[in-house]
């Protein structure tokens, strides 16, 4: 009788437990806490930021190990003292931060700081976001070491001459920018092997014989360094005096070969590691790149290390490949060099492409004699020194690291890691967040660096993972709690094989129908879901091949999410019982959507050129018309004739609002050609016009090649009206005047003349209607009376008898 008492009270009270967690659930919708997986306090502490393990010994039921873990606010509901939580997150601890320098060059020149702080440690739990603050800020005066690569190949030849007194006006100039400056030289052809060079015994000390245009030259080389860095730019002048070219045989040159050995050989170069390097490469054709050394049988890839001989020339280049692209660009971010590449117009779309796969470097238009160098070494210097850009080192797979930019303007811009149209001596800031996405191994050590593109200047990061727990310190073992079979850790139970039990107080295979309701979700339902044994009041999942079956009555596992491209959870999130739960910066139902915007931040840092939204890290573009992976291009937008006029009055006439030389470089990339005459014919050009401030019109049209590049036609100079001749004017007014009072005088004659043989036409036919009625019929005769007859025959008698006297 008293053991079924005990039976319906537990029962009872096993009901009531879960009918008050599905209650709880279906209010508050699904617990990642309680629906997880978590049979231990550290597996608690993965599951989610949010949730905390109870050690506390009298707390809920032995029914369920997992009740332990849950919302920290739910267990104290249920009774957990906070005491006995064990819920740890995340915290920065600043290590090392000392303050900004002002200044570069001068008695402090060692010291010079330009980020803040130096050294943090993190202390990370999985999922628990943690951010920082880095400051960076480019100090006024700080030195610089100015390598110059110039290619030696025959057609480099009118390049050679004009660079010949280039060290002392180069210097001039930089001065002008810093006070301690360094030069450098060194020079490149290509291997010296065939198919790259003249290799005939005719040609090996002379590859321009027989060559009519250039009779002699000196044999070809991969690299050579001629000066190391020095103060002393006369020494600058007098190594380029003593150069002579050289002649290849292919039309690609061995310039990265060339590259790479002026990055790693610091030592035999020079470089000061308290300055801003900066290394020139002066070309006029294609350079070879990694494989290209196959067709010479160079199998062996590039290692990356220096191989200088003792006459300062390159040893490796007939035994190694070319460098590839990636290589090139660790090496010259390893030893904190800028890259400016000077080139001729025509090989400018080649190499600012290489830019984007090279990280800080760029390019700048080399005159076809290289008259410009100066001008170009400086312009690039400014252009590098107006931005500041981080880039992260080693970082830890199960680190996931997001940045926010504060520039000049104070106004943060999510996803960006970079700052341009700086002036030397700004400071800007950036906010890094850090999340962990899980532990690694015990006793793991990490760390990571954050480094400003170019600069010595880095912040070390130390990292350790809060996935332990404190109460696993105080672990019992044969403990009186777990029936003296297991170890009590935590607040439950580990027991020793062959037991199980909220306090290991059954054996496996006993199977009684006491605890077989205690297996079952609902009624009717099957035993632990039919993926699981019942035994001792709890369900025993099933091992899977797919992964792990979990729950109280084995309803979860994690292998039962959505997928992208057949990827669980699109690799970027965690399965949970059938829901993807996504690591920070991925959304959606099977994590494949990034929210990172910086792919679709256009060049004026608009999102999507203010033409569209991003999703997904893509932009959707909404304007009509718009389209380019940041909607930039739109021939038939409203604005486009008015973004595009900024980029033709900065370019052509270094006028308007972007005339700034660094921000119209940035923003004005399109190919501009101008005509003497425009033609409007083209059906897939839009024609703009706009008044100039002198009251001319410009007159331009805007296109988009199928190769994807914008080009705008313009005419070389506005089209302007020539002012009238004062004597003109006044004979064309008094012309017009006495004209129209011509044309008026005739249209009056003329209306008059109508009027008046109107007038004569009318009078003439009312008289010969009048005469006709007062006149006698003409077939009729007034009779003559006998009184007429006498009258007329006596005055008859009378003149005919005086004519006979």
């Amino acid at each position: 009788m008293m053991w079924n008492t005990w039976q319906l009270l537990y029962r009872t009270a096993l009901g009531c437990m879960i009918l008050e967690i599905f209650i709880h659930n279906v209010a508050q919708g699904l617990n990642v806490c309680m629906s997880g997986s978590a049979m231990s306090c550290e597996e608690c502490l993965i599951i989610h930021p949010s949730c905390a393990w109870c050690a506390q010994e009298k707390f809920g039921s032995a029914r369920t190990l997992t009740s332990r873990c849950d919302l920290r606010q739910n267990l104290q509901k249920r009774g957990c003292e906070a005491h006995h939580m064990e819920s740890p997150s995340s915290s920065t601890t600043v290590v090392k931060s000392e303050p900004l320098s002002s200044k570069g060059s001068g008695p402090t020149q060692y010291d010079v700081i330009q980020i803040m702080p130096q050294k943090i440690s993190l202390s990370l739990r999985p999922g628990d976001q943690t951010s920082f603050k880095v400051q960076v800020r480019q100090v006024e005066d700080y030195p610089v070491d100015l390598y110059y690569l110039m290619d030696l190949s025959l057609s480099m030849k009118d390049d050679l001459d004009t660079i010949r007194n280039l060290g002392t006006k180069l210097a001039d100039e930089m001065r002008k920018l810093t006070s301690n400056f360094r030069l450098g030289f060194g020079s490149f052809v290509d291997k010296n092997m065939s198919p790259f060079s003249y290799t005939a015994s005719k040609y090996q000390d002379n590859p321009c014989n027989g060559y009519k245009l250039f009779p002699s030259c000196v044999p070809s080389f991969g690299f050579r360094h001629l000066l190391s860095l020095t103060d002393k730019v006369d020494r600058f002048n007098e190594e380029v005096q003593k150069q002579m070219v050289s002649r290849n045989r292919d039309a690609p040159e061995g310039g990265f070969d060339a590259i790479l050995q002026a990055a790693v050989c610091k030592e035999r170069i020079g470089w000061r590691k308290e300055a801003f390097h900066l290394l020139v490469f002066a070309t006029d054709d294609v350079p070879h790149l990694a494989l290209d050394g196959k067709l010479g049988g160079l199998v062996q890839p590039h290692d990356g290390e220096c191989h200088m001989n003792e006459k300062n020339e390159y040893s490796g280049s007939t035994k190694m490949d070319y460098p590839s692209l990636a290589l090139l660009g660790e090496k010259l971010a390893e030893n904190n060099i800028y890259l400016i590449f000077a080139v001729t117009k025509r090989l400018y779309v080649i190499y600012k492409n290489f830019t984007a796969l090279i990280p800080g470097t760029t390019v700048e238009i080399l005159d076809q004699d290289s008259k410009n160098i100066i001008q170009l070494i400086v312009n690039a210097y400014n252009n590098i020194r107006s931005k500041v850009e981080l880039t992260v080192w080693d970082q830890p797979e199960e680190l996931s690291l997001s940045f926010t930019a504060t520039c000049q303007d104070g106004q943060p811009l999510p996803g960006l890691r970079k700052c341009a149209d700086l002036k030397i001596g700004d400071t800007v800031s950036f906010n890094v967040s850090v999340d962990a996405r899980g532990c690694p191994a015990p006793g793991t050590q990490q760390s990571f660096t954050i480094k400003p593109v170019g600069f010595k200047d880095r912040l070390e990061v130390s990292v350790d993972y809060r996935c332990d727990c404190g109460c696993t310190d105080q672990t019992q073992a044969n403990s009186t709690h777990c029936s003296s079979i297991g170890q009590y850790t935590c607040g439950i139970c580990r027991c020793d094989p062959g037991y199980l039990g909220a306090r290991c107080e059954c054996q496996e295979g006993e199977v009684g129908s006491m605890y077989l309701s205690a297996c079952r979700q609902a009624e009717g339902m099957q035993i632990c879901g039919g993926r699981g044994e019942c035994s001792c009041n709890q369900c025993l999942c099933y091992e899977s091949e797919f992964g792990k079956i979990y729950g109280t009555f084995c309803e979860c596992d994690d292998f039962s999410c959505a997928r992208h491209k057949g990827i669980l959870c699109s690799g970027h999130g965690e399965c949970h019982c059938g829901e993807c739960k996504c690591h920070a910066g991925f959304i959606g139902d099977n994590c494949n959507c990034s929210t990172d915007t910086s792919s679709c931040v256009s060049d004026d840092g608009q999102i999507c050129s203010g033409r569209g939204s991003c999703a997904c890290g893509r932009c959707q573009c909404t304007e009509p018309g718009a389209f380019g992976d940041t909607c930039e291009k739109c021939p038939t937008c409203p604005d486009a004739c008015g973004t595009k006029r900024e980029c033709i009055e900065c370019r052509l006439f270094s006028s308007g609002r972007l005339s700034d030389n660094q921000t119209c470089q940035r923003l004005c990339k399109d190919e501009i050609i101008t005509v003497e005459t425009l033609k409007t014919d083209d059906p897939n050009a839009v024609l703009c016009l706009y008044k100039t401030e002198n009251e001319c019109v410009m007159k331009f049209t805007y296109s988009e090649h199928a190769n994807g590049m914008s080009v705008l036609t313009a005419l070389k100079e506005p089209e302007c009206g020539t002012a009238p001749d004062a004597m003109t004017v006044l004979l064309a007014v008094v012309g017009s005047i006495l004209l129209v009072g011509i044309v008026l005088l005739a249209i009056w004659k003329l209306v008059i003349t109508v009027h008046d043989r109107r007038e004569f036409a009318r009078f003439q036919s009312a008289r010969s209607r009048a005469r006709y009625e007062m006149a006698s019929n003409p077939l009729y005769k007034q009779p003559i009376s006998n009184d007429y007859v006498e009258t007329n025959f006596s005055m008859y008698s009378k003149s005919y008898n005086g004519a006979a006297h």
